[in-house]
């Protein structure tokens, strides 16, 4: 290298090693230095064939949830099909096909998740967690052919009043329609944030918005029982203006994570571990990005400019160390040891300075 206190450090780390120690150094410190010992001597290795892949235990997760929610939903839509072929109800018509098709979005979801199982290549370098931001755009468009669905039900149903017939029928397969689809929401969305699946979440926020198609169909019918005729389509297209509420937040939700947004909060808590590692005078620039629904983190640290390498080594390890336990989902941290600044030194970087985009 060309200055000897300068030091990249990278390791990869599975989330198992954030989360398997069942601590953080904060509570290590309240429970004395018998515990710091246990510590010691506690497995603790940082080797790929001594940690538990909680990373392929999350996919799993993620696929489990994908496997129940399509069989609740595939059920859901299977009995509201009936009823459809008893009532001739269009309204009941259009949720099925709503229900049915937030079953089919666990296709991409659950390729993505077989992807991201996929080991790194020489082409795809940081692996193929990516996929599941592809699906998550697949589910936004979904979302959005649904709110049109919706959208356009409730407007030929405005021009074309219709009778509903078999209105008791109908509304208990609507309140069907909706506790499944709400049961699904509540179960994507709770696993999405669990594993840090923006996609499985987006997908869950989709089954909410059929709940809300069901909800529509359950009033329209109650408005037909009383006579009143338009309250189907009146209703639907209240349901749509809130689909495409739900189908914005899906959409920001989605688009930030491809363009490598994370939660402030995030950064602040990672500088706020940095800072209270040993050795470690100053924090630079600090990245965090998502790779599917695991975090990679790149940080420049200042430490002392006549520390040895193996001393910068040792600072940037941990420092590493520190961001796995504060971070949440963090499987890997590339540290970059700054010598801290002489006076009258010119800056080491400088002749990186011309190579950096206007």
């Amino acid at each position: 290298m060309s200055d000897r206190h300068e030091h990249s450090h990278s390791h990869d780390h599975t989330p198992a090693h954030q989360h398997g120690h069942g601590h953080r150094h904060d509570r290590e410190h309240r429970h004395g230095p018998r515990r710091r010992v246990g510590h010691l001597l506690a497995p603790h290795s940082h080797e790929t064939a001594d940690k538990v892949d909680s990373a392929l235990e999350s996919s799993a997760r993620g696929m489990r949830a994908l496997w129940v929610s399509l069989a609740v939903l595939g059920a859901t839509a299977l009995a509201q099909a009936a009823v459809v072929a008893v009532s001739g109800s269009v309204a009941l018509l259009g949720d099925t096909v709503h229900n049915a098709a937030d079953a089919l979005t666990a296709v991409p979801l659950g390729i993505a998740f077989v992807l991201g199982r996929r080991a790194a290549t020489r082409r795809f370098t940081y692996g193929y967690g990516r996929a599941e931001d592809l699906a998550g755009l697949v589910i936004v468009l979904t979302i959005a052919a649904s709110a049109a669905f919706a959208g356009w039900t409730a407007v030929d149903r405005l021009l074309d009043p219709r009778p509903v017939a078999h209105v008791p029928v109908v509304a208990v397969a609507a309140l069907v329609g909706f506790a499944g689809n709400e049961w699904v929401a509540r179960y994507r969305m709770r696993v999405g944030r669990s594993i840090g699946s923006a996609a499985l979440v987006a997908d869950g926020l989709h089954a909410r918005t059929d709940g809300f198609t069901s909800l529509a169909v359950l009033l329209g019918a109650g408005g037909s029982a009383l006579g009143w005729q338009l309250a189907d389509p009146v209703v639907g297209l209240l349901i749509t203006a809130a689909i495409a509420l739900v189908l914005r937040d899906a959409a920001r939700e989605v688009f930030r994570r491809v363009l490598d947004a994370v939660d402030p909060a995030l950064v602040d808590r990672a500088e706020r571990a940095l800072t209270e590692v040993p050795g470690v005078r100053g924090v630079g620039e600090l990245r965090l990005r998502w790779i599917g629904h695991r975090l990679r983190a790149e940080v420049a640290v200042v430490v002392d400019g006549d520390a040895t390498v193996r001393e910068a080594h040792r600072i940037a390890v941990d420092a590493e160390h520190a961001l796995l336990h504060a971070v949440p989902r963090l499987t890997a941290a590339l540290v970059h040891a700054d010598p801290e600044p002489a006076p009258g030194e010119s800056d080491p970087h400088l002749p990186l300075a011309h190579h950096v985009a206007a």
